[in-house]
């Protein structure tokens, strides 16, 4: 008897209340004394028995409490088939980075073929960048209103249909509207992050999300190697259309997409949460927790107002000014690779510049095979950039493997004042974009984990659109003041990146090893501290 109460007194102390809550004693880590109190009893459940030292059966999940959150339920049922499955149909859409690679290929194209001055060639790059930036928020206040899945959807559909009604574009006027557009639908696809993010258990989320941005690279690179086979042949009309294939396959695959459990449970929506639960459960062969869904706490959702509160106001402003810097840096880079690559070297951009004025303002070149493989081999850069923010997000947490980006590409950036050739040009650059993208990456992990739900698809919206700020700016500093000095180029994204190492230095909230925030009326990560991680110390 003596031996079975000393055993009882081990258990964690669980409160029950007739509301349908429960919650653990916030006294558990600090005294040894536990209680239990049970003010109602549900008398249809029967009494299990099992031997000395055997083990709870795998069916009861979550044997001590009477409800569950789906933050829990999550958690129980892991990762497994139905995760599998998102992660590429969410690449799927991810693979976007077509659209933005093109931007790089067709500007000489078109600089070429229809004779544009520079400032115009750079305005084709704008106007992408614009209608991201425009359309960015929009997106995430939809996400958040109306849910991911729907928000989703219609922006891949609307980029899908502009991407490749722009392939018919009979003069400059009209590409450009088109290629505005077209970024208008791209401004609410890193809302698959969000989507993708809350069904991920907390161990598995900063890699699963960094893996999906393997679709980002995949998709420059593929663009790349259809540039050299469609461009020689077919032209830019055909790429403009064949670019949009990803995006046609994801259309035929997102009605399998289910909405969010954590936004359905916040809209007050506990049957559609609580059926996809059961869903992901089946799928991956798990046992669903036991017990009652608890709804959370409806709030006003996508609230611009909820990015600025106390807690939060700091954290905002860094975050825009990091995604502003990740972007302006990251699309600089890609188009500056293009110029850097045609004059051979950095020392020799000044004196090639001179002479095509002298010879006439729209002299052009187009790409050459060799500029193709020196901008697959840059391109490919993207993967190392992904395997080795894998491998230190969650050593050194996620701050740190932003700030450690910036400062590498700040240095590389500088390396570039050098006469180097050819060779080490290329490696440089394969070294700054390696680790530029791997900060970009860092920031899609961050950014949904800071969040609560009720602001986590506005949040990540607004953030989105200042990186398309620093992306509308961009093509003016690597392609028109380029025409004026090349260091002062290079100083400007070199300075920059410092800066943004600072702000990541100073992020307020540090998520690696938390779980995701539900309520924006709790304490930030309250729903992970003290559940299900409890040890006798």
């Amino acid at each position: 008897m003596e031996e079975d109460l000393f055993q009882l007194k081990q258990l964690p102390v669980v409160k029950f209340r007739r509301t349908g809550e429960s919650s653990r004693s916030d006294e558990d880590g600090i005294s040894g004394e536990h209680e239990v109190q049970i003010e109602g009893v549900r008398t249809e459940l029967e009494p299990v028995e099992l031997g000395d030292g055997a083990a709870v059966p795998k069916e009861f999940a979550n044997p001590t409490d009477d409800t569950f959150m789906v933050e829990d339920a999550v958690e129980a049922i892991g990762f497994g088939k139905f995760q599998w499955k998102l992660s590429v149909i969410t690449g799927l859409a991810w693979a976007n980075a077509m659209e933005m690679m093109i931007l790089s290929i067709l500007a000489p194209q078109l600089h070429c073929e229809w004779r544009l001055p520079s400032w115009q060639v750079a305005l084709l790059t704008s106007v992408v960048f614009v209608g991201m930036m425009s359309s960015s928020t929009l997106w995430g206040n939809i996400s958040d209103q109306y849910g991911r899945k729907t928000g989703l959807k219609i922006s891949v559909l609307w980029t899908l249909y502009y991407g490749i009604l722009s392939g018919f574009a009979p003069i400059y006027s009209w590409i450009l509207v088109l290629r505005g557009l077209v970024g208008f639908g791209i401004g609410g696809v890193p809302q698959s992050v969000t989507l993708y993010a809350e069904f991920l258990p907390m161990k598995a989320r900063a890699k699963c999300i960094l893996l999906i941005e393997v679709f980002w690279a995949l998709g420059t690179v593929f663009e790349v190697l259809l540039a050299v086979v469609v461009m020689p042949t077919l032209g830019w009309r055909w790429l403009l259309i064949l670019s949009a294939l990803p995006l046609l396959l994801f259309a035929g695959l997102c009605f399998w997409l289910p909405e969010s459990a954590r936004y359905d449970v916040l809209s007050g929506n506990q049957e559609k949460a609580l059926a996809t639960l059961k869903r992901i459960a089946t799928e991956n062969g798990a046992p669903m927790p036991l017990g009652k869904l608890v709804i959370s706490r409806q709030e006003d959702r996508g609230k611009m107002r909820d990015l600025f509160t106390p807690h939060f106001r700091w954290t905002t402003l860094l975050l825009w000014f990091i995604w502003f810097s990740n972007a302006f840096s990251y699309y600089g880079l890609v188009l500056l690779t293009t110029e850097l690559f045609q004059a051979g070297d950095v020392c020799s951009i000044s004196s090639r510049r001179q002479e095509v004025k002298a010879k006439c303002s729209l002299t052009c070149e187009y790409l050459t095979e060799e500029d193709y493989t020196d901008l697959l081999w840059t391109t490919l850069s993207e993967f190392p950039g992904v395997l080795v923010t894998l491998w230190i997000i969650d050593r050194i947490g996620r701050k740190k493997t932003m700030a450690l980006s910036f400062l590498v590409f700040s240095f590389c950036s500088l390396l570039l004042f050098l006469c180097v050739g050819r060779n080490v040009l290329t490696v440089l650059l394969f070294i700054a974009r390696a680790f530029i993208s791997g900060g970009f990456q860092a920031a899609y992990v961050y950014t949904p984990e800071v969040y609560p739900t009720a602001t986590r698809a506005l949040g990540l919206g607004t953030c989105s659109g200042m990186a398309r700020v620093g992306a509308l700016i961009t093509p003016f500093i690597a392609q028109v003041m380029l025409e004026s000095s090349v260091y002062l180029t290079l100083l400007v994204y070199s300075g920059c990146c410092l800066l943004a190492a600072l702000a990541s230095c100073f992020l307020p909230i540090e998520t690696k090893g938390r779980g995701l925030q539900e309520s924006s009326h709790k304490e930030w990560g309250q729903e992970m501290v003290g559940r299900g991680s409890h040890s006798p110390g």
